[in-house]
């Protein structure tokens, strides 16, 4: 089992990483970040993801999706990935990891993968 700390340092080894948070989205607030800050405001990104993973929930409970779980959320932009994972172990719910990667350094697929397994190993 792996504490925040580490696991945000390997999710900012993942090739193109430009910036990662573990994320409350009942409060929207980090828990936890890294990143230089040069390219994004995590904090600003905490808080405004937060609202697309309420806004998720919020659309499969309206759908009775409740035998479903969101494994990940893509957003693309022109320079830009924006990954969001949220936690399924049950010390992890109401949590998400946030990575954003630069689109030409970046493998999705494999950051995908390396998200996925950085979440299953995280201990809260």
């Amino acid at each position: 089992m792996a504490n925040v700390e580490t696991s945000l340092k390997e999710a900012m080894a993942i090739e193109g990483a430009i910036g990662v948070a573990l994320v409350d989205y009942g409060s929207g607030m980090a828990l936890g970040s890294l990143g230089d800050g040069s390219e994004l405001d995590l904090n600003v990104a905490a808080a405004g993801n937060t609202d697309v993973v309420r806004a998720k929930m919020r659309t499969m409970e309206l759908l009775n999706l409740h035998d479903n779980e969101i494994e990940d959320i893509l957003i693309t932009l022109t320079a830009q990935y924006h990954l969001i994972r949220p936690l399924t172990r049950q010390n992890g719910r109401g949590l998400f990891l946030y990575l954003a990667l630069n689109r030409t350094r970046s493998n999705l697929a494999m950051a995908r993968h390396q998200l996925r397994t950085i979440e299953a190993v995280l201990e809260i």
